[in-house]
């Protein structure tokens, strides 16, 4: 398909800032943001880095678009806490934790801004605002 991939690990801010500063943005055509806690914490500064470079970019969960990204798919990570807060909940009233099931995210959202894609100029496929949960326009 000649991709070539590139990958550019961080682990905190400090690193992001370096990873950021790094990244060849002129030659580069996409980025994909892993999903590490760090990302999330840093959402603004990175998805500024993409925008100011004018690089279509993929994050990993739908609370990126606050900071008005142009896709994301991932879990809503509002319905992961609310779940999690369910279990502590029961382990407060008593429940052994070894008692409960274990839960998995089921679902996954595409959500995709044509705002975003319009500002970049990018024409998103149909196919794929078919297969979008959600189009921001």
């Amino acid at each position: 398909m000649g991709i070539k991939l590139h990958i550019y690990n961080a682990t905190n801010v400090e690193e992001i800032e370096s990873a950021l500063r790094a990244i060849p943005w002129k030659s580069t055509d996409g980025v994909l943001i892993g999903s590490d806690p760090i990302f999330q914490a840093e959402g603004a500064k990175i998805s500024e880095a993409v925008r100011a470079a004018r690089v279509p970019a993929v994050f990993p969960w739908p609370d990126f678009h606050e900071y008005s990204v142009l896709m994301s798919y991932g879990p809503d990570l509002r319905k992961a806490a609310s779940r999690a807060a369910y279990y502590v909940d029961k382990i407060l009233r008593g429940a052994k934790p070894s008692d409960l099931p274990v839960e998995q995210i089921s679902q996954v959202d595409l959500v995709i801004d044509l705002r975003v894609a319009r500002e970049l100029g990018v024409k998103v496929p149909s196919e794929l605002l078919f297969r979008a949960d959600r189009v921001i326009k």
